[in-house]
């Protein structure tokens, strides 16, 4: 941990004593354009920029800091969100490429690296960090709100939405930006589901499972990090989930297993007594069996410890008595199936199996629906995470990840803080008739642009195939709308305050190539620039469309497809460094792609490009030329 870690937790703390003073509270009235729930990350973040916008907000955070999650989360302490300090480049957009933790501002040293300088940082930084971020930018948080009710009502200026507290204040507002994260703990009933211990409450002193078997239950990031934590001194750790483990660099998914956390793997499969094993939850049963042992002196021996057993429900008798109550040696299915994977008995088991929104709080009128996806832990959305049957509810942050669950990073600072953005944008052209930021091009202009962007954006890097940009084509002249959410592209008129014309569009998108493939096999990059379309790797596609995709054409769209099948399209061949400025390769490709499109001949353009004697000082030749 970093020593000024301590001083500036006893700042920030001092700080966070001091709620945002509003006299609207103390008169009773409480009624804002915005308000923000939570004042976690997301929350922030979306303050930062309606604070920048100068609209009229409130931020309403129950606890008396930000970012309380990570007071407690994760148990053992420390992230795995990387927090790369050195990339040899001073260019901030692209180092926050590298750059997990750290929320969007126009200071450029209001980062985490300076409250934690490590690759992986403690957990404790992240809330020092967030209350730091919240007072140099003077965001209107009031703390100590802990909102348990939430409605809707109609009114003559349209519907709004009212939020109780636990003193019986209200706080009124016509947009609602819900932005308080996951912290259910996500439960799985099943028999005996009352005898195990839940990830939130249990011991992570390693000394307190010494000589013990464990089983887990959960193989995500928060099971392998307590079994990590405990392998050493427990007898062995066993983990059960309803699916095999997925690893976060065969997936591209940073939510799967992450290599800093599973030393496990190597103990199951060098066989050091721990192990990985699949039954789905809702079938098994944890039982307590009836031991009846006997002293010397013909007493019933007293059992200290409980052991507990798993078997399948189906063979315990009576189970609708049954709750994790005792079960009889002819119920376990050691008796049943003598070679069971774990016929043994556990000290103790644990459920480490994530979380869930909140969604008790929210009243029939306000409350948004469970998402088909994800068990439906999260609420469904809009691709432009507006509430499904909740108009002007937001949901921002972790709890908006059903929009891209289990395929990009919208559940997680480095990619929400991006989507957040998208909303705001959203709303800016909505309530204020701001249409979205873009940059108006000559068609010359836009080959340095693109390659501007595809090698500095932040963005589109971490939010691949969610986030992209939009270029509209306007003969001459172009106009470049950055970090569109894909999803809406239908709607891309009235939600940007943009018109596409005759001449159409260009997507530009950062996705993963679709083939199974061994990602440390030989053989699993495609460097060849004439079938880039094979690329395994994250890499720049871009879509030409004549006109809008319809909505359903977005519906039917090719499985794995992040957008409809355009007039013509491009893959920028995959690049080892990530660094598409080859001309060759790269550049040239690109030209003949535009030249298509935009039925310009753009080679003398191309050769000022190519003099960029490397792709890192090609990054500063295309901001020259686009100026």
């Amino acid at each position: 941990m970093d020593p000024s870690l301590p001083y500036l937790t006893l700042l920030i703390l001092i700080g966070c004593t001091e709620c945002f003073p509003d006299d609207r509270q103390q008169n009773g009235t409480g009624r804002y354009d915005y308000c923000v729930l939570g004042a976690g990350p997301s929350g922030l973040q979306m303050g930062y920029f309606l604070s920048r916008a100068k609209r009229d907000y409130v931020i309403l955070e129950r606890n008396s800091g930000p970012g309380s999650f990570f007071n407690k989360y994760p148990r053992h302490r420390k992230l795995i969100s990387i927090n790369k300090i050195y990339t040899g480049s001073q260019n901030r957009e692209f180092n926050m490429r590298h750059d997990w933790n750290s929320l969007l501002s126009d200071r450029p040293n209001l980062l985490l690296k300076r409250v934690s300088r490590d690759f992986f940082p403690p957990a404790d930084a992240f809330p020092v960090y967030l209350s730091m971020f919240e007072k140099e930018l003077g965001l209107r948080v009031r703390y100590g709100v802990d909102i348990g009710r939430i409605g809707a009502v109609r009114s003559p200026e349209g519907r709004r939405y009212i939020l109780t507290d636990q003193h019986e204040l209200d706080y009124t507002c016509s947009v609602l930006l819900v932005a308080s994260g996951l912290w259910v703990p996500q439960r799985v009933e099943f028999v005996g589901s009352d005898l195990v211990e839940g990830y939130e409450s249990i011991s992570t002193d390693p000394e307190d499972y010494k000589d013990q078997a464990v089983l887990i239950l959960g193989k995500g990031n928060s099971a392998f990090e307590t079994a990590q934590s405990i392998s050493g001194r427990a007898k062995l750790v066993h983990m059960l989930s309803s699916n095999p483990v997925r690893l976060a660099w065969q997936t591209h998914y940073v939510g799967d297993l992450r290599a800093v956390n599973n030393d496990l793997l190597d103990t199951y499969q060098l066989k050091s007594l721990d192990g990985l094993a699949e039954i789905p939850l809702d079938k098994i049963a944890i039982t307590q069996l009836k031991e009846q042992g006997w002293s010397r002196s013909g007493a019933k021996k007293k059992v200290n410890k409980p052991k507990f057993c798993v078997t399948l429900k189906k063979y315990l008798q009576h189970q609708e008595e049954k709750n994790g109550s005792d079960a009889r040696r002819a119920e376990t299915l050691e008796y049943q199936l003598d070679n069971f994977s774990m016929r043994k008995p556990y000290d103790r088991v644990i459920s480490c199996l994530g979380f869930r929104f909140n969604f008790s709080i929210f009243q029939s009128s306000a409350r948004p629906l469970n998402s088909d996806n994800a068990k439906g832990r999260l609420p469904r959305l809009t691709a432009w995470y507006e509430g499904d049957n909740t108009p002007g509810l937001f949901v921002l942050g972790t709890a908006a990840h059903s929009r891209d669950y289990r395929s990009s990073a919208g559940g997680f600072v480095h990619g929400f803080r991006y989507t957040v953005r998208s909303v705001h944008r959203v709303l800016e052209q909505r309530y204020h008739g701001n249409p979205w930021q873009s940059t108006e091009l000559s068609t010359t202009q836009l080959q340095s642009w693109i390659l501007k962007r595809i090698n500095e954006a932040s963005g589109p890097y971490q939010m691949f195939e969610v986030l992209g940009d939009v270029i509209l084509l306007r003969g001459s002249r172009c106009e470049y709308v950055e970090e569109f959410t894909l999803q809406a592209l239908p709607r891309f008129s009235s939600l940007s305050g943009h018109e596409v014309s005759k001449h159409g569009l260009i997507v530009l998108v950062m996705q993963y190539g679709k083939n199974k493939v061994d990602y440390l096999g030989r053989g699993r990059a495609d460097t060849e620039w004439t079938t880039a379309w094979k690329s395994n790797f994250l890499h720049p596609v871009l879509y030409y469309y004549d006109k809008l995709p319809t909505d359903e054409e977005m519906k039917l769209r090719p499985p794995g497809w992040p957008l409809p099948r355009p007039k013509a399209i491009h893959h920028m061949v995959e690049d080892f460094l990530t660094e598409w400025g080859t001309p060759i390769s790269h550049i040239q490709p690109l030209r003949r792609f535009l030249e298509h499109c935009v039925q310009t001949d753009l080679r003398a353009f191309y050769n000022h490009a190519s003099a960029c004697p490397s792709p890192t000082a090609s990054r500063r030749c295309f901001v020259s030329r686009a100026t």
